[in-house]
């Protein structure tokens, strides 16, 4: 198996376990997407990312390191699905 398919496998087995984490408690979802649009909503985005890991990872069972670099694959993909979200969310405002 060549590194690049290692890697594969390895993201989808991290996004299994997360999708598990969020079909186990859908609230995850709704706390994720509120902090989201709070921390892109006021204003400065700069680090808006990193306030919003952390906060998901103070009030929810999903654990997203604090360092950014140390921020898996699906950390980051989930990560930025929830800004897209938000940023669809408001465009249609």
């Amino acid at each position: 198996m060549s590194s690049s398919e290692i890697q594969k496998t390895r993201i989808i087995h991290e996004l299994q376990g997360f999708i598990r984490k969020l079909l186990q408690d859908p609230k995850i979802l709704e706390q994720s997407l509120d902090i989201a649009r709070r921390h892109l909503s006021e204003g400065s985005r700069e680090g808006a990312m990193a306030r919003i890991a952390n906060e998901i990872s103070d009030t929810t069972s999903v654990h997203i390191p604090e360092d950014p670099a140390e921020h898996s694959e699906a950390d980051k993909l989930f990560l930025q699905v929830l800004k897209e979200v938000i940023d669809e969310e408001q465009a249609l405002y």
